[in-house]
């Protein structure tokens, strides 16, 4: 089965690209040459589709005078012949560096090289002349050289700063090259090609090293990818070059929407490969969802009209190559650590202040809240307490319901009572089951006449009534209905329309999934948010299964009802979640995200500090089956849930399901087309 499209990368508009560090020379052009060759082979062999060089990788940078000797001119060109030949038999764009010389003027040039054949010649735009460089002593800027073609090795080559290059079997594969300095500029040249169409820009450069300077080559790569929606690869010199009066560290990295791919090790002297696989469909979609990335198009006068797309012909994958790309199994939860904390206390304080706004301006006296002791009301209580706390007000304002139904158990109510009592709010418990039971009889359903069905209305019934006390119990005691479900909820449709879950008077949760509550009552234990009882009430908690208590336990086996039995692994649907709110990926490319996330459960994704419950793993089949499930409830099912949901803080970048917010959609629509995707593109 790895032959299957599915498994290739090609198949989802992903892009093997690298970052090469050759051990360079003092003006040694045909050893420059034997080195860049050998990096390209390295890289052909490991599926690599664009691979950059550094600044005058051919040439060499740090020569001064020698690049107006015509002997290394010469030599330069006859490096650059060798490179083309090489090419015919690699796989990778290649991008390289060489000093040209047209029509009596000498350029720093970034060389584009496939399969036989120069594509075209880019020349540098900004020279730098100032503390230790003296570019304009040697070179001339390609500032406003468009439209032009130059003299190479016998052939006519396309030259100029307007030149982007395309694949033309693979869509969204447009590349843009600037040069070193290009990026330190106020307007660096791959705005224009980004602008233009280019998803991939690239900086050739021969940057030295002081101290202070990897670190703010990262910052501009960062911010350039995140300002244009695109990838941003680039290459410093390294080990090799004259170190008369500077030095080297190799320096290489790439980026994708301001986050870091990979990078290189910096001064190691053997040559060095950085790789990595761009998501070209991630990029295009969020140019989609950008109106202002089409509005700077146009405030420059459309780019794209402004430039020369060269076209080439490149091979598509051959089956399953692997994916050098770290995909997070929780991707609204950060890996590192520190990122970690500092998003957590950035969505608890988003949700605190939530709360006090709205507590001071709807005048409400009182915080009313059903507390069941599972995960979503626990984190909606707690974020409450906070935000009496801020608001120096008693935590004995917040008026917390238990109401037991049939199928709650000891444990959960237990919880339930152990927090509240542990918080200080003012605890009380409503018995649901005597009004369930009259409700039942009134409707003529079995269960009112001592049948055990329990089917949705048995369900419902009791979700309906404990929603019901809540919002009388606000109307009495001049209270504020706190809502608990939260967003993988919402995503799933897993509430019943019209109750707590569903509908409150503000909605706290609303833009958090159920993987980040996990995260962030952990982040609460951790910090000393609250005093040790309350800790280990939350700890508690957090080892419970996730049910919802309605239906009562299985006679013969003892089992409780599962939610993640009936709607699928949350750690799943929320990763599904975020590609499909967020990103608009195809469902085909979800799953084979999904798949490479998830098919390992030793393939370490996950910090040495993540829970248990993360070591698992999903085989295709599985990942298939639930994001089908998914698809349907999403689409088809849920909107009109959505549609209808009170106001609630916005919290994750990776979106949320307002209507007045990051999605709109029909509450009558359809998921054919989803489905129809998943089943045609992805193996059962």
């Amino acid at each position: 089965m790895a032959d299957h499209p599915f498994y290739a990368l090609s198949s989802h508009q992903m892009l093997r690209v690298a970052a090469a560090t050759p051990q360079a020379t003092v003006g040694d052009t045909q050893a420059n040459a034997d080195a860049t060759i050998a990096l390209a082979r390295d890289a052909d062999a490991q599926g690599v589709d664009v691979l950059v060089f550094p600044e005058l990788n051919l040439t060499s940078y740090a020569i001064d005078d020698l690049h107006m000797q015509s002997a290394h001119q010469r030599a330069t060109l006859s490096a650059i012949e060798r490179v083309r030949v090489a090419s015919e038999t690699l796989r990778p764009l290649l991008l390289v560096g060489a000093a040209l010389i047209r029509h009596g003027r000498l350029y720093n040039c970034a060389l584009a090289i496939a399969a036989g054949r120069v594509l075209g010649v880019v020349p540098k735009t900004f020279l730098p002349n100032y503390r230790e460089y003296y570019e304009k002593r040697w070179f001339a800027s390609g500032m406003n050289l468009t439209g032009l073609s130059i003299e190479l090795n016998g052939a006519e080559v396309p030259f100029g700063t307007d030149l982007l290059f395309a694949a033309e079997d693979r869509p969204g594969f447009v590349v843009h090259a600037e040069i070193c300095e290009d990026y330190w500029a106020p307007t660096p040249p791959s705005t224009a090609g980004a602008l233009a169409g280019a998803l991939v820009c690239c900086n050739l450069s021969a940057s030295n090293i002081v101290i202070g300077k990897a670190r703010e080559r990262m910052m501009l790569a960062a911010a350039q990818s995140a300002r244009t929606s695109s990838a941003y690869i680039y290459s410093a010199a390294g080990i090799g070059e004259s170190t008369t009066d500077l030095s080297w560290d190799g320096q290489g990295f790439i980026y994708e929407l301001g986050e870091l791919l990979a990078e290189s090790q910096r001064f190691c002297r053997q040559p060095e490969l950085v790789v990595a696989d761009l998501d070209l469909e991630r990029l295009s979609q969020e140019r989609l969802r950008n109106g202002t990335f089409n509005d700077a198009a146009i405030a420059m006068g459309h780019p794209e009209r402004r430039f020369r797309r060269i076209g080439f012909s490149h091979p598509a994958d051959d089956g399953d190559i692997g994916l050098m790309r770290d995909i997070r199994r929780f991707p609204f939860v950060p890996n590192d650590p520190a990122k970690r904390d500092a998003d957590c206390f950035e969505a608890f304080n988003i949700q605190v202040e939530g709360i006090a706004k709205r507590l001071s301006a709807s005048g409400a006296k009182r915080i009313v809240i059903g507390v069941s002791g599972g995960l979503d009301s626990t984190h909606a209580l707690i974020v409450a307490a906070k935000a009496m706390d801020r608001l120096d007000r008693p935590r004995s304002d917040i008026l917390g319901f238990t109401m037991p139904g049939f199928a709650t158990g000891e444990g959960t109510k237990g919880n339930a009572w152990a927090l509240m009592r542990a918080l200080g709010i003012t605890g009380a418990e409503i018995d649901i089951r005597p009004a369930a039971k009259r409700m039942l009889e009134d409707m003529d359903h079995p269960f009112g006449q001592g049948e055990p069905v329990y089917d949705v209305t048995f369900e419902n019934v009791q979700a309906g009534l404990r929603t019901d006390y809540l919002f009388r119990l606000a109307n009495q005691r001049e209270g504020l209905v706190l809502g608990t479900g939260d967003l993988s909820e919402l995503a799933l449709g897993w509430c019943t329309y019209g109750v707590g879950d569903q509908m409150s008077h503000y909605a706290v949760n609303a833009g958090v999934p159920k993987t980040l509550i996990q995260f962030l009552i952990r982040w609460c234990i951790r910090t000393n948010q609250y005093d040790a009882d309350t800790d280990a009430v939350l700890a508690a908690i957090l080892a419970q299964e996730i049910s919802p208590e309605l239906v009562p336990a299985d006679a013969e086996t003892g089992a409780m009802q599962s939610t993640e039995d009936l709607v699928g692994p949350y750690a799943l649907n929320d990763f599904f979640a975020h590609y499909v709110i967020r990103h608009g990926l195809a469902p085909s490319k979800i799953a084979f995200l999904a798949w490479h996330a998830w098919r390992d459960a030793e393939a370490g994704r996950w910090p040495a500090d993540f829970p248990v419950e993360a070591r698992v793993a999903y085989d295709l089949p599985t990942i298939r089956h639930w994001l089908a499930k998914f698809l349907r409830r999403f689409f088809q099912l849920s909107q009109f849930k959505r549609s209808a949901i009170p106001n609630g803080p916005k919290v994750s970048a990776g979106g949320a399901l307002s209507p007045r917010g990051d999605w709109r959609a029909p509450s009558d629509g359809t998921a054919a087309s989803w489905l129809a995707e998943l089943e045609a593109n992805v193996p059962s």
